[in-house]
């Protein structure tokens, strides 16, 4: 079975899925692998790896580590493509529709295909929406782009929609890490009624019950990160699944 078959059975079996977020920036080998065990321990469906600088030789390394600790599927986050590897199970094939910056269109990942078809490496792809989140984030910075605006619902749901009919696999609506806000629930359910392909939502989510009305209004698969690397906590992150599954 496939990672995207995966995570589509999550979602139809446990109502929804949970995802967290390592960034090997951030942590030494020792920290990451802590972190990735005790999230399969606590019901995580599957982790992404990355973020949004990525050193190459430190990415590389950890994530090997990571998938040689865990049975769940480890997927690759990119933040930049030359941050390749063939030891993951999938690939989040990111295209950042919200911005008009045409590497982060489709540059870098012609850039990055030849390398992907060498490896063998499953892609899944995303559409990449950045929604303003109240201060600025990580990816709004490296990435030299404008959020879609938190109140105009309607430019979400379009990009969305021009995303399907792209023949995307996901939308990813993302607040960015350690957002002021997280994605307005208005905005998941405006796009959920609108596309038929699993939403991720994700930057800003603190707290089990604000994931949990991520879910209610529609998100698919739910995305923490930076709250879970600060607090590598047991009860926390199961806090977290039992809210995200029904």
């Amino acid at each position: 079975m496939g990672t995207y078959q995966y995570l589509k059975n999550v979602i139809s079996e446990k109502g929804a899925g949970y995802l967290c977020l390592i960034d090997p920036d951030n942590h030494n080998t020792e920290q990451s692998v802590k972190i990735a065990t005790t999230c399969e321990y606590c019901d995580v469906d599957a982790l992404l790896v990355g973020g949004s600088i990525m050193f190459k030789n430190k990415f590389e390394h950890n994530l090997r580590k990571i998938k040689e600790s865990v049975n769940i599927p480890v997927i690759i986050f990119p933040g930049i493509f030359h941050s390749i590897f063939p030891c993951a199970d999938a690939l989040l094939m990111l295209s950042m529709m919200s911005s008009r910056n045409p590497d982060l269109l489709i540059g870098e990942q012609v850039k990055a295909a030849p390398l992907i078809k060498s490896y063998g490496l499953e892609t899944i792809p995303t559409a990449y929406l950045l929604i303003e989140s109240g201060s600025l984030t990580s990816v709004q910075y490296m990435s030299h782009s404008f959020p879609i605006p938190r109140a105009k619902t309607a430019i979400a749901v379009a990009h969305s929609l021009a995303a399907q009919y792209l023949g995307m696999k996901l939308i990813y609506l993302e607040a960015g890490s350690g957002a002021k806000n997280s994605v307005p629930n208005k905005m998941i359910r405006e796009v959920k009624n609108n596309v038929d392909i699993p939403i991720i939502v994700g930057g800003g989510i603190r707290t089990p019950k604000e994931a949990k009305k991520k879910v209610e209004n529609g998100a698919d698969l739910i995305v923490t990160g930076t709250i879970i690397e600060h607090n590598n906590n047991e009860d926390l992150i199961k806090e977290f699944s039992r809210a995200i599954h029904r």
